[in-house]
This record gives C-alpha cells, sequence and structure tokens, in this order.
C-alpha cells in the first residue's frame, strides 16, 4: 500500500513540475489547449494543465537574417552577386506562430526573392552608388509583406555585390579615361589662365617700352649665370643709347 502512495507522490509531482511554466523577459509562450488558442504568456512564471496545453516559445529579440549570395541580372542586363543581412523581430507571437510554419525560415526565403526582385529593376551604376536607398525599399517591402505574420523588419542591409571580371576592366578603364578627362582639364585650364596673365603682361609691355627693355636686361642676366652657355643678343645700337636707357632705368627705379 506504501509504494503505491509513494507512486500516486512521485506522479502527482511530476504533474505539478510539468505545470509550471517560467519563460524569460524577451520570450513569450503561445499556449494552445486541445489545439485551441489561448493566446501568449509571460513573461514569469504561469502554469498550464499538462497534456491538455501545448506551449511553444518564441524569441522577441531581433534576430540577424544572413542572406546567401543572389545571382542577379540588372536592368542594363549585367549579372552579379550579391548578399545581404535581414533584421527582423517578432511583435506579435500569436500571428508568428499561428499565420506561418518557421517563421524565420519564410522571412528569409521571402528576403531572398525580394532582394532579386527590387535589384533586377535598378541599373548597376544604380545598385553601386545608391545602396541606403535601396536598402530603405527592401526594408519597407519586406516589412510590408511579414507584417501579416506578427514580423517588423528594423532593416536590411547589402553588403556586397561581385561584378564579373570583364564588368571589373571595364569599370577600370572608365575610372581611368575620367581620370584623364580630369586631367586634360585642369592643364587646359591652366593654360587658359597663363595665357590670359601673358596678355596682360604684353599690353603693360607695349605701354612702357622701358619696362620691357627692363625685363630683357633681367632675362639676359639670368641667363648669363649659366656659364656654359653663350648668349646671342640683338644689336642694342651705340653706347651711349645703352648708357642713356639704363640710366634712365635706374633714376626710374630710384625715385
Amino acid at each position: 500500500m506504501g509504494w503505491i502512495i509513494a507512486i500516486l507522490v512521485i506522479f502527482a509531482l511530476i504533474i505539478i513540475a510539468s505545470s509550471i511554466k517560467i519563460v524569460k523577459e524577451y520570450e513569450r509562450g503561445v499556449i494552445f489547449r486541445l489545439g485551441r488558442l489561448l493566446g501568449a504568456k509571460g513573461p514569469g512564471i504561469f502554469f498550464i494543465i499538462p497534456i491538455v496545453d501545448q506551449m511553444q516559445v518564441i524569441d522577441l529579440r531581433v534576430r540577424p537574417v544572413d542572406i546567401p549570395k543572389q545571382n542577379v541580372i540588372t536592368r542594363d542586363n549585367v549579372t552579379v552577386d550579391v548578399n545581404a543581412v535581414l533584421y527582423f523581430r517578432v511583435l506579435d507571437p500569436t500571428l508568428a506562430v499561428t499565420k506561418v510554419e518557421r517563421y524565420a525560415f519564410a522571412t528569409s526565403l521571402l528576403a531572398q526573392t525580394t532582394l532579386r526582385d527590387v535589384l533586377g529593376t535598378v541599373e548597376l551604376d544604380t545598385l553601386l552608388s545608391e545602396r541606403e536607398s535601396l536598402n530603405k525599399s527592401l526594408q519597407e517591402i519586406l516589412d510590408s509583406a511579414t507584417d501579416p505574420w506578427g514580423i517588423k523588419v528594423t532593416a536590411v542591409t547589402i553588403q556586397g555585390v561581385e561584378l564579373p571580371d570583364t564588368m571589373l576592366r571595364a569599370i577600370a578603364r572608365q575610372a581611368e579615361a575620367e581620370r584623364e578627362k580630369r586631367s586634360r582639364i585642369i592643364i587646359a585650364d591652366g593654360e587658359l589662365k597663363a595665357s590670359k596673365a601673358m596678355s596682360d603682361a604684353a599690353k603693360l609691355y607695349e605701354e612702357n617700352p622701358m619696362a620691357m627693355r627692363l625685363r630683357e636686361l633681367q632675362t639676359l642676366s639670368d641667363v648669363s649665370k649659366e656659364k656654359n652657355l653663350i648668349v646671342v643678343t640683338q644689336a642694342l645700337g651705340d653706347t651711349g643709347s645703352t648708357v642713356a636707357l639704363a640710366t634712365g632705368i635706374s633714376e626710374r627705379m630710384n625715385r
């Protein structure tokens, strides 16, 4: 008789232990009683009826999902491999359990399909230069699609874009041509400014022949410093004229 009581006590303790459930702050327990949804409970401790009730624990934290490389054909018929990361969290645990099977897997598959569809409508230059806007567009589309599942897509980030070798070489040639173009523009702009400065200087020398002569003498003086050079100049006229010119220049400089 005693062993029967002991078995009953042990069985009662097992029943009581199995009826006590504890879920963490970031978790919720979705309870079904005989197949009918009762709702979500938690966090903390609560009781269920063993055998009659079934519980599924749902994590409410933001979950990252890696979207594997997707082969995408852009609008301008360039084939690229794109991978991304999706961040989502469960807002309504009951919907995540009752409206979709394996909500995390379903969200990942939906993200892969959406990534191919959205990037297939843009050109390669847009894909490479406007990732922020594409990330936002992907996030809005996925968030709207998963809303009936009780899921909130918080962010989508395109991580990498792999181009074929032929396209990489074409981009390199384009970049080189662009650098050459900028270089030629800078050189032409410098020559234009130099020509304007020389034109202004020529007008000043034309108005003041003595300044022109002084500049010529200064140039001859600079050239004469190279001892291995022979400088042949135009005849300067008689000595008196040269002296008079030098005296006039000296007087002007001393004023």
